[in-house]
């Protein structure tokens, strides 16, 4: 996976400078599963989150606002839980049909999501007093863009076919992307059903759903990936943001880019290698997460580090070099992954991540399906690709700027 940016958004872990490198990526794609933190601090958003008029800490249990500039799903701390629904939208008569049918299906969706962050609860089993303590986005792909010549980025397109994919086409893409985010599966699961239940009758279908979840981490520390490895170790800061996740100044400098792959792990396999060849092929020390050329985990890995006999520290085939954003000109993505379990036959990484350009995710995944030693291990399930639109304002809509 692109990995080198590591996860930032877990509300009690400092952020880290500096390049982190992702763990779980594998034959390309990025296998990252991480936690972030100080989500202000990395998107600038202005939000109107409360606090504890003491520390200046959120509030316990504070509802997460959904209107702002940017979409709650990407700039809140990351949660415990994730369901991702991909809709599509019925064949129109004409483009003019068929924008009038997306406006109502994110009118839609706009006036569900809103109705969960504050005030009265839209449903009773929400109702219990309590905030729903939600975060969502919506993003538009590339194929609904192009046919109904909607306003987005330029680089959005699909993303090309990899050596070793193994995509089922049910199971991925969409016309929109709908991705909700909760400290627990119970608000997940009633959301996602009103969600769904808010665009069928607007026009939409249901694609596909799929759910995901982060372990139980000790405060201030990195959780661990199905293979057992600390993954998600530092995202961009607020500044490198700016420049690689967000769009550049105009109608999509609020908005961004989410790259989706589900990734199955071939957790047995890779558990039975002995520990020091695990850590070869990730790059990283399996006990702590520190880089095998440092000697603390937010350490930023020197991919160039040699021994007396010329051998690189961190070995060519290591994930960690082949995806670290020195080979990209600095170039680096926002990952907020998730681990998913399936069954016993199908577990592993849901890929979730955020930049301005896919062609990004395009290079990283190129050289990972060519070379990374964790291509043996993972199989690429399901593909993704969407524009995160700009956030709703007070009384507005999601996807007006289209």
């Amino acid at each position: 996976m692109p990995t080198e940016p590591g996860n930032a958004s877990h509300p009690a872990r400092p952020a880290a400078s500096g390049v982190g490198r992702r763990t779980l990526l594998g034959a390309g794609a990025a296998l990252a599963a991480g936690i972030g933190a100080a989500a202000g601090a990395l998107t600038g958003d202005d939000r109107d989150v409360r606090t504890d008029g003491a520390s200046g800490a959120p509030a316990p249990e504070a509802a997460i606002p959904f209107h702002g500039a940017r979409q709650a799903g990407v700039t809140a701390p990351q949660q415990a839980a994730t369901h991702l629904l991909a809709l599509d939208l019925p064949a129109a008569a004409s483009r003019t049909a068929g924008r009038t049918t997306l406006r109502d299906v994110l009118r839609a969706l706009t006036r569900t999501l809103a109705g969960t962050a504050g005030g009265p609860a839209p449903d009773p089993r929400l109702g219990d007093g309590t905030p729903a303590r939600l975060t969502s986005l919506v993003g538009v792909g590339p194929a609904l863009a192009s046919r109904l010549g909607l306003r987005v980025p330029a680089a959005l397109a699909a993303l090309p076919p990899f050596p070793g994919d193994r995509l089922d086409p049910a199971r991925g893409d969409g016309d929109l992307l709908l991705q909700l985010c909760a400290d627990d599966r119970w608000t997940l699961s009633v959301v996602a059903e009103l969600a769904t239940t808010a665009a069928r009758d607007a026009g939409a279908t249901l694609r596909w759903a799929q759910s995901g979840f982060l372990p139980r981490t000790p405060p201030g520390t990195t959780p661990r990936n199905l293979f057992g490895f600390k993954d998600g170790t530092a995202n961009p800061d607020r500044r490198a943001a700016e420049q690689w996740v967000w769009g550049p100044p105009g109608p999509h400098r609020d908005g961004t880019v989410l790259v989706y792959r589900k990734i199955h792990m071939e957790l047995g396999a890779f558990t039975a290698l002995p520990v020091e060849r695990q850590e070869r092929a990730i790059g990283r020390r399996a006990g702590d997460g520190v880089p095998l050329t440092g000697t603390a985990e937010h350490d930023d890995p020197d991919i160039y580090a040699k021994h007396p006999n010329g051998a690189y520290v961190i070995p060519p085939t290591a994930h960690v070099r082949l995806s670290s954003p020195r080979l990209d000109r600095g170039a680096r993505m926002l990952r907020r992954s998730y681990s998913y379990d399936d069954g016993p036959d199908d577990r592993g990484l849901l890929f979730c991540a955020f930049m301005r350009d896919p062609a990004l995710f395009t290079r990283v995944q190129t050289r990972l399906a060519a070379r990374d030693a964790l291509t043996p291990f993972v199989r690429h399930r399901a593909s993704a690709v969407a524009y995160v639109l700009p956030g709703a304002p007070r009384g507005g809509v999601l996807g007006e700027r289209l």
